[in-house]
């Protein structure tokens, strides 16, 4: 089916993207494997590429396009080449900076942005906790005021980007008496006396990306770097959760639709009992049902893309999107894995390191089983 989602200026933005990656991105792929992070001047590239100031204003620095299909169109292009570099990217310019734009002051505003859109300033998001996970209401980092500034205590895991942050937005409990209306969020920058960017956690797959630990012990944090209204912390993260999710969707099937293909060929060239192995009825059927689940998903991706563009896609829908394009995601390359064979077990090839890089998308921006629960609520149960 021929998608009619993007118009001519988009696809110039996927032919700079497309590029991008392979003027820059991979011929460095093996050092962002090593390194587990992606360089500093590769952000900076990208900054000025262009690529991270979509949501962000002109007189800060970004492009300030109000359509959604720019974000996801970057998106596809980075998680063709790797989930990994798709979801630090993502998170830096399609999740960080709505939270600056619409709740940040003019100060904040001017502070902060240009950086991100040029790809100086690293930004990341810090709400998952050690014994939380999805549950961000029962966070437990607290923010306690003292003075004109809060003193914040507590530790975050699991952070995209968290190693390498230069500026972090952090989800702080600042009244215990008030549950999920006691929660508020404040800018954490590089350099504050008790803030710890941690270590690297070692993961099975997604290498490329600088996931860490983030300490926070006694951290003063002046009242102006607070993002928004004291205890409407919650509320600001589940406005803009959806877009997290619709990003994540976009990156989800790009990335399983760039293996497939490549799977197809490979089936094409590979031979086996005289034939190629995709003329082999079961992988022709196989293939045939591949594609179409991905085509399938695709095209309800594109349709919450649209709806996001238009402001009209709900928490339920972008839910939807993200549990299901993980589970298609998860399944198509399994598959492929399988129809390389051995081959397909071995780091040196994309698929390999492709299925283990998707296992994270049914855990990450909400696990799929509290999406089901998100839609399940809206049926009424």
């Amino acid at each position: 089916m021929p998608r009619n989602i993007y118009e001519e200026d988009h696809e110039a933005m996927r032919a700079s993207a497309r590029e991008f990656v392979h003027r820059t991105l991979a011929p460095r792929a093996e050092e962002m494997i090593a390194s587990k992070s992606i360089p500093r001047d590769i952000w900076r590239e990208a900054g000025k590429q262009g690529f991270f100031g979509f949501d962000i204003p002109e007189e800060f620095g970004g492009a300030g396009v109000d359509d959604y299909r720019f974000n996801a169109v970057i998106a596809e292009e980075m998680s063709r080449f790797n989930a990994a570099t798709s979801s630090c990217f993502g998170i830096h310019s399609d999740v960080c900076p709505p939270y600056i734009v619409d709740l940040g002051t003019e100060e904040q505003k001017q502070r902060w942005l240009p950086g991100m859109a040029s790809g100086d300033l690293i930004c990341a998001i810090a709400m998952t906790e050690p014994s939380g996970g999805s549950d961000l209401a029962a966070l437990k980092t607290t923010a306690v005021r003292d003075g004109d500034g809060w003193v914040l205590n507590g530790s975050k895991t699991f952070i995209t980007n968290g190693y390498q942050a230069d500026l972090v937005i952090v989800a702080a409990r600042t009244d215990a008496s008030k549950g999920a209306k006691g929660i508020t969020l404040f800018m954490v920058e590089r350099g504050m006396e008790g803030f710890n960017n941690g270590r690297k956690l070692d993961k099975v797959g997604m290498d490329e990306s600088d996931t860490a630990e983030l300490f926070f012990e006694n951290v003063r944090v002046p009242d102006e770097n607070r993002l928004g209204e004291e205890g409407m912390g919650f509320i600001a993260m589940m406005q803009r959760l959806p877009q997290e999710r619709v990003g994540a969707a976009v990156s989800n099937v790009a990335h399983a639709k760039a293996i497939l293909e490549e799977t197809i060929q490979y089936a094409k060239d590979r031979k086996a009992f005289g034939q190629s192995i995709g003329a082999f009825q079961h992988n022709k059927f196989l293939m045939a049902e591949l594609v179409t689940k991905i085509e399938v998903a695709e095209a309800y991706v594109d349709d919450c893309v649209i709806a996001h563009a238009a402001g009209t896609l709900s928490a339920v829908d972008a839910a939807k999107a993200k549990w299901w394009s993980s589970e298609i995601q998860n399944d198509v390359l399994d598959h492929c894995v399988q129809l390389h064979g051995g081959y397909g077990f071995m780091n040196e090839y994309r698929v390999a390191r492709a299925w283990r890089d998707a296992r994270v998308t049914k855990i990450w921006a909400g696990s799929n089983e509290i999406m089901k629960e998100l839609i399940g609520r809206d049926l009424g149960f």
